[in-house]
């Protein structure tokens, strides 16, 4: 019987605290950290705790990342209080933010000293998927170190294939996904704020157009809060797009790639965080391209 690895988690946000919540109840050894105390006590019910990042990693078999931004990563690997000095080469690094894969390139070449033994596993689903264990997880690593994190990954996931065998390589998966979850909403709201100007029953458009060729996976879900105008009933926040479609076009700069539709739809994100809604839902996009400022 294999043992279960001991797991350190950094990060405990809208969708890290329910995915170490599920780690926590599939059974395998856990200590949490954030950087917000009120974060770590909502957890410590579950799993253990630590003070800082370091105390939550020392002898952990896998630690595991789940911060926002490239910023956050890097600081919680090389800044003041930065973790790499806790890693050994015997420590796997599972790195599940989204944030792509020049960060992923760039920590792995300074971890290189201490430790390859890199997972890069992106993941997608949202914050109730996450809480279920059902997530979608993009995983790009080496054969042995991807199985040495394969019963976190099965805790966290009704599906975490290997993508590549390089860590990045989930991150190059979910740039795709991303660009495309990113042009969809974007899609979504420029087609009820068109509807709306055309003075249709935007209930009725959302339902009879998501039974037909026009239906997507954003169009049920965030055109329905389009519609309802539950831009402060925050599924997934606008500031996450805006960061995801920079990484988008970023990303495809690099490898000389138009991107076009991505690149209209950054536009739209960042007009929403410049009125400011960078904390309401993502779904807002629709609310950008009506004008006026929704009720609070």
């Amino acid at each position: 019987m294999t043992t279960a690895p001991v797991v350190a988690w950094i990060g405990l946000g809208a969708i890290g605290a329910p995915m170490a919540r599920a780690l926590a109840g599939a059974g395998l050894p856990l200590t949490a950290y954030d950087l917000f105390p009120t974060a770590r006590e909502a957890i410590a019910e579950v799993a253990a705790t630590a003070a800082t990042a370091r105390e939550a990693v020392r002898g952990a078999d896998v630690v595991a990342v789940m911060v926002a931004t490239p910023e956050q990563l890097d600081e919680v690997l090389f800044g003041e209080d930065g973790i790499a000095s806790e890693l050994t080469g015997e420590t796997v690094l599972l790195i599940m933010s989204t944030v792509g894969p020049a960060a992923v390139d760039a920590a792995a070449a300074r971890l290189a000293p201490v430790t390859s033994r890199i997972v890069d596993a992106p993941v997608s689903g949202g914050a109730a998927r996450a809480a279920d264990g059902d997530l979608l997880v993009m995983v790009g690593g080496a054969e042995a170190d991807v199985a040495a994190v394969r019963p976190v990954l099965d805790a966290l996931a009704s599906n975490a294939p290997v993508v590549g065998p390089r860590p990045g390589d989930g991150q190059r998966f979910k740039i795709v996904n991303q660009l495309l979850c990113g042009v969809h909403i974007a899609a979504a709201g420029e087609a009820l704020a068109l509807a709306d100007a055309m003075d249709l029953d935007l209930h009725q458009v959302h339902e009879v157009l998501g039974t037909g060729a026009a239906a997507s996976f954003m169009f049920e879900d965030r055109g329905r809060r389009m519609v309802d105008g539950a831009f402060d009933d925050v599924r997934s926040a606008l500031t996450i797009f805006v960061k995801d479609m920079g990484l988008v076009t970023e990303t495809a700069a690099q490898v000389s790639q138009e991107v076009p539709l991505a690149a209209s739809a950054q536009g739209l994100f960042r007009r929403g965080s410049e009125l400011g809604w960078d904390r309401r839902d993502d779904s807002i996009v629709y609310q950008v391209l009506r004008g006026g400022d929704p009720e609070p």
